[in-house]
């Protein structure tokens, strides 16, 4: 069987049962063209809600010694960049050592600029290439690519994934791990190699456990209705929180 046949027919479920619907990157392209352009929630919504949930996920992981933590937060220019910049913020905020590095600050997109513009009010840093430590980081957040991978990662960013895989430090990714195809699951190029993934809106049909680490599930405010319009068979799968842990059959 290939792997786009074992990918596009893997299902996923929660902790209490929940079967939770793929989608490929077609279709979360279209998810978020339903929402963006007619139902709702916009953009920087969405962002902010991504945001939000990567951080209380990065506070859970780190566990009973996160205050005061050194985090490290790796972020593209687009969508998955801004809401890694959001949880960067949003770590700041809770009195955790951040330190945000951008791929390419000079082309951010206006969403993702927006709130870099935020995070320059916090208590959080940004740093260039030559500000990644090689020394104790006790958590880096993978927001450099997300669904919307074209290929290989670009030199820069290809050198960014290859240090921080050779770091060693735990690794928690945004929605995909940059460099892996959603739909897939196949590496074109470097990729990053997280030990937890939080995938965004529905899990994508490349989230591979080779590829993903632990995965997680993140509410980004998407009402029901966008999933059945593309047709899926969706049941709220978050009960009282903003995200669920994931798994696959």
């Amino acid at each position: 069987m290939s792997s786009t046949r074992t990918a596009a027919t893997r299902q996923f479920f929660t902790d209490t049962g929940i079967v939770v619907p793929a989608v490929t990157a077609k279709q979360m392209r279209e998810v978020d063209r339903i929402a963006v352009e007619e139902t709702g929630p916009n953009l920087y919504q969405m962002m902010e809600d991504a945001g939000r949930a990567l951080a209380s996920l990065a506070i859970e992981l780190l566990g009973k010694n996160w205050r005061g933590a050194k985090v490290v937060i790796l972020a593209g220019t687009g969508g998955n960049g801004g809401g890694g910049i959001c949880a960067a913020r949003h770590l700041a905020n809770h009195d955790l050592a951040v330190s945000l590095y951008l791929a390419d600050p000079a082309h951010l997109t206006a969403v993702t600029a927006f709130q870099r513009k935020i995070f320059q009010s916090s208590k959080g840093r940004e740093i260039d290439a030559q500000g990644l430590s090689t020394k104790r980081v006790d958590l880096v957040l993978d927001a450099l690519i997300g669904y919307g991978l074209k290929g290989a990662p670009q030199e820069g960013v290809a050198n960014i994934i290859r240090r921080v895989n050779g770091a060693g430090f735990p690794i928690l990714s945004l929605d995909v791990p940059s460099g892996v195809d959603a739909t897939t699951g196949q590496v074109p190029g470097d990729h990053v190699r997280p030990r937890w993934t939080m995938t965004l809106a529905l899990p994508k049909t490349g989230l591979l456990p080779i590829r993903t680490g632990e995965l997680f599930l993140a509410d980004i405010g998407i009402p029901e209705g966008v999933y059945r319009r593309i047709g899926l068979n969706y049941t709220p799968p978050f009960g009282a929180g903003s995200w669920v842990r994931l798994h696959r059959v």
